[in-house]
This record gives structure tokens, C-alpha cells and sequence, in this order.
């Protein structure tokens, strides 16, 4: 698993805009990467819920949200849809993803449910890990916040 100060690795994924990867993501601000076992479970449908009414504070602090799971596209679609998810998910069907960030499960089999604060110059700068709780990810929410501070829109000054 890795640990703050660890260079998060690239992936690439797709958004609504089209494909990207999480390093093109990282030249517009920090990014939350949280991973999660699987879609429409009540742990993972808190947690994801949690990020959703989390979202206006996050985006205006400058924060984007992504979400990594091992389901499919069509799966990820419908949970994004039923619960008004606002940020991408990824389909991380193969746990490549998973892998490279070392959270799969025991011996391999399933994910575990960490989330990771990376900076635009693709370091993490905070984790928690939580595989049956949504509170450490709640308070990690708050954490991300204060550590990104408020924004002041392009152009502006404070």
C-alpha cells in the first residue's frame, strides 16, 4: 500500500468529457482517489454518498473526486446515475489500478477501501484505510479540506 510522500502512479481512465489520465487530472488541482469494493453495497454506497454531499466543499476548495472500483463501466454508470454521484469512476476490472496502488485484498481477491489525497505534483499527502468504516474517510474528507484551504477564483485575488 502506499504511504504519504509516495509518488501516486498515472492511470488512465474515462470521464464524461472524454479520456484522461490522473496526471492531466492533477494539472487542474489536487485530486481525492478513493478506492472501494464494489458498487451498490451499503458501505461503499455510503462512502460514495458521502463524497457526493461532500462535493461543493471539495470542488471549492479546489479538490476533485475519484472513485476506483473494479466494476463495470455499465455498473458504474448505473450507481453514478441512481445515487447522483457528481465524479468520475473508474473501472478498474483487471485491479491494475488497484495493484499499483497496492490496495487489492487479501491474496488478491477484492478491494480494499482507502482514499488518498495526491497533489498536483502527483504526491500523497494523506491516506486513510478503512475497509468496513465510512467515519475515517469522513474525517478525512475534513482533513483534505483544511489542508487545501478556500480558493479564490481564477484571476482574483484574496
Amino acid at each position: 500500500m502506499l504511504h504519504v510522500n509516495d509518488q501516486a502512479p498515472d492511470f488512465p481512465f474515462a470521464t464524461a468529457q472524454g479520456p484522461t489520465t490522473l496526471a492531466r487530472q492533477l494539472k487542474l488541482g489536487p485530486v481525492v482517489l478513493y478506492f472501494y469494493p464494489a458498487d451498490f453495497t451499503p458501505i461503499c454506497t455510503a462512502e460514495a454518498c458521502t463524497f457526493r454531499d461532500s462535493h461543493a466543499d471539495l470542488s471549492a476548495a479546489g479538490l476533485q473526486v475519484i472513485g476506483v472500483s473494479p466494476q463495470s463501466e455499465e455498473s458504474h454508470e448505473k450507481f453514478r446515475d441512481k445515487h447522483a454521484l457528481p465524479f468520475p469512476l473508474v473501472a478498474d476490472t483487471d485491479k491494475a489500478i488497484a495493484k499499483a496502488y497496492g490496495v487489492t485484498g487479501p491474496f488478491g481477491f477484492g478491494m480494499r477501501r482507502v482514499t488518498y489525497l495526491i497533489s498536483p505534483n502527483g504526491m500523497i499527502v494523506d491516506r486513510a484505510v478503512a475497509d468496513l468504516r465510512v467515519s475515517q474517510h469522513s474525517q478525512f474528507i475534513h482533513r483534505a479540506l483544511s489542508l487545501s484551504g478556500p480558493r479564490t477564483p481564477t484571476g482574483s485575488t484574496p
